[in-house]
């Protein structure tokens, strides 16, 4: 059976129907740009041979949403609000304009598979009680998202939902049925309410059912669809035998307005309009009740969330103070009389801590968190000076200082290496230049794949590449810009397992996304983030972040290490950090020297670009880092630096210009890559355009513990 034999009765002429197009798309978009390109050139491979149009309605988008559609995309229909009319409203202008013999919405979030629109309009053929149908929906771990079956919130599933008996027995039909959590995810059935992320409804059942209800502006107007949808005698089905990627709330987190207060009305309101009459009033108003207390639950969860790191680390200074405080005076006596000067200490601790991003979008950096805790020192130590009737003694501040130093960087720098272990939940948010997320690239490599030469050089964006997973077996073994081919798709999940990856990233320009979301499906089991790249190369699709990785404007470049206090401070960040390592390492040197005082090694290394000046220095070749410690000798003297260039470096290249010889440096930490000459001026690049000590340190504490 072919599509074109889909048969749709209705009242329309037989010369109607040929004309109107089989399938009508209606997306609505608010200000998610790079989704929405992917997700209708997934929609527009997955309606090869359908007779279709698509409707695009911004919602008054500012990132330039109007102008993609025009511009790549002149045949789908734009519909450019001047304001956000919000879900309904913005629906309900397509929906007057289609003509299509079946309806689609769909979120522009969402990546679909090539047999997503066959698949379920051939079901929709053998099945002409189906009203409406739904797909899979995954989400982009490959998870099943609930959402996408389930029940109204009749005073029953509430009550489950608000105790919690819906999470403890899922596989129960008593207790399960909020998300139908007891029905095996892969069989068809027949289901009171599928997800407004993807709805496919009948023309019959539309001129029947009508518009979308715009008393709600963003959340319930799908389960009022499907209710009237039931109640107008059709039937609505979950079909699992195609599926979708959803990118789930990708739209409502570029809003202004509070979703979650807006998802709770909306319920609300569902409630009001259907079940009023429907039950006895005190069974209402519980309803009402219970909604209304899950929100109240929702908001202190949030609430929670957003202050769990500032608690924590008032904790941590409340310890830091006790733990000073017993070591100064042998006893926490002092504690009562200090409080209101504990108050002030701590606000200003917390204050320089958030000022410095440590509770923004980098909260578990140690580094910002260091920073953070010496600024609220320095500002602590003025106010002792100043207000000494309040103050504590300076021993205890110091002391105070130097463990909330220790506590507050140290905890994230222990979530950190949890995470390189894959022993925490906060993946995909910690680190990048430092602990960069274990990465493979899938794709078509053999055939001029571009997207790993772009990631390779894209230093801040914090990729590790491992190695490359191609759609061709035969490529096992090879190696394509520095890479190898560590296997192919069909073992993926081994890869993952075996080499501790952390992230995914498919290249969509040549694998077909009924493979990409086949792969994301069987691999649900892993603790690994999946990602997408589309075929422009501009961006990278996740679900935490959209990461822009178009390459550097050379002609915009501004070299910060060119500047004259940036230069000084890598000098005064050099002498101090090689004066400590060899004050803590000299005793371990001179074990050394006992140990190997016939295998001295001297070397020499070229320090000036443009003529023959050497700087000799002396080794152990067999102690490790303390059998080099005299390589520092010549860091505080100037002539070479802690983290600068190569040392075999003789390119005359920017860096080369800019940079003494280091002892490492970025493009060191980062040789295992396989980098090209060209990659290497990359990263010289970034880090000469990059340059901070924050940016030396991680480089420093990479080399040293080879991570």
């Amino acid at each position: 059976m072919t599509l074109d034999s889909v048969k749709e009765p209705d009242t329309a002429s037989a010369r109607d129907a040929q004309q109107a197009p089989l399938v009508s798309i209606i997306i609505v978009s608010y200000n998610v740009k790079e989704y929405l390109q992917e997700c209708i050139t997934s929609i527009r491979k997955a309606l090869a041979g359908i007779a279709a149009e698509i409707f695009v309605v911004d919602n008054a988008s500012d990132d330039g949403s109007a102008a993609l559609i025009k511009e790549r995309f002149p045949g789908v229909q734009l519909i450019a609000n001047t304001e956000n009319l919000g879900f309904a409203r913005a629906n309900n202008l397509a929906l007057t304009r289609a003509q299509g013999r079946f309806i689609v919405l769909i979120n522009p979030d969402t990546v679909t598979q090539e047999d997503t629109f066959s698949t379920l309009l051939r079901f929709m053929d053998e099945n002409p009680d189906a009203g409406m149908v739904g797909c899979k929906v995954l989400n982009p771990d490959g998870t099943l998202q609930h959402a996408c079956r389930r029940s109204y919130p009749t005073p029953w599933v509430a009550l489950t939902r608000l105790t919690g008996l819906s999470f403890l027995f899922p596989k129960s039909r008593l207790f399960g049925r909020y998300n139908l959590t007891y029905l095996p995810e892969d069989k068809i059935s027949s289901v009171e309410a599928i997800s407004g992320s993807f709805m496919m409804l009948r023309r019959r059942a539309f001129e029947q059912i009508g518009l979308l209800d715009e008393d709600f502006f963003l959340y319930g107007e799908d389960l009022d669809w499907c209710y009237r949808t039931i109640q107008s005698g059709w039937k609505i089905y979950y079909v699992p035998t195609t599926k979708i990627i959803h990118f789930k709330g990708e739209s409502s987190k570029q809003s202004r307005f509070d979703t979650l207060r807006v998802f709770y009305q909306s319920m609300a309101l569902f409630v009001k309009k259907h079940f009023r009459k429907r039950y006895f009033f005190i069974t209402y108003y519980f309803l009402l009740v219970a909604i209304w207390v899950r929100a109240a639950v929702s908001f202190l969860r949030n609430s929670l969330a957003f202050l769990a790191v500032p608690l924590v680390d008032f904790l941590l200074l409340q310890l830091s103070l006790a733990l000073a405080l017993w070591v100064k005076f042998g006893h926490l006596q002092h504690w009562g009389s200090y409080l209101p000067v504990n108050a002030i200490y701590s606000t200003a601790w917390l204050l320089s801590l958030a000022f410095l991003g440590s509770y923004g979008r980098r909260k578990f950096s140690f580094f910002k968190a260091a920073i953070g805790v010496l600024a609220g020192f320095v500002f602590n130590s003025a106010f002792t000076f100043f207000f000494k009737q309040y103050a504590f003694s300076r021993a205890v501040l110091l002391l105070a200082g130097g463990f909330n130093l220790l506590f507050i960087a140290g905890w994230r720098l222990l979530f950190k290496l949890l995470n390189r272990f894959r022993l925490t939940p906060f993946r995909g948010t910690l680190g990048h230049t430092l602990l960069a997320r274990r990465s493979v690239v899938v794709g078509d490599f053999s055939k001029g794949e571009q997207v790993v030469e772009k990631l390779k050089t894209r230093i801040g964006d914090g990729y590790e590449l491992i190695g490359l997973v191609s759609l061709n077996i035969a490529d096992v073994g090879q190696r394509f810009n520095g890479l190898q081919v560590l296997g192919s798709t069909e073992n993926l999940a081994e890869i993952i397992r075996r080499r501790n990856i952390q992230e995914v990233i498919f290249s969509t320009h040549r694998i077909p996304y009924d493979r990409i979301l086949d792969i994301i499906s069987g691999s649900r089991a892993q603790r690994v983030s999946f990602k997408l790249i589309p075929s422009n190369l501009e961006v990278i699709i996740g679900k935490a972040s959209i990461d822009q990785i178009h390459d550097v404007p050379l002609l915009d470049i501004d070299y910060k290490l060119s500047r004259t206090g940036n230069r000084a401070l890598k000098r005064a960040f050099d002498a101090s950090l090689a004066v400590l390592a060899l004050v803590l390492g000299l005793p371990f040197f001179l074990i050394a020297a006992v140990r190997h005082k016939h295998r001295v090694v001297q070397k020499n290394i070229e320090i000036a670009p443009d003529q023959v000046q050497q700087v000799r220095v002396l080794e152990f070749p067999d102690a490790g880092l303390v059998g080099k410690l005299l390589w520092l000798w010549p860091v505080l003297h100037g002539q070479l630096s802690l983290v600068g260039r190569e040392l075999a470096d003789r390119s005359k290249s920017a860096a080369y210009r800019q940079l003494k010889p280091g002892l490492t440096g970025i493009v060191q930490v980062n040789r295992d890559r396989g980098l090209t000459r060209a990659e290497k001026q990359k990263y010289e690049i970034f880090y000469l355009t990059q340059y901070s000590v924050l940016l030396d340190l991680e480089i420093v504490f990479k080399a040293v513990f080879k991570i």
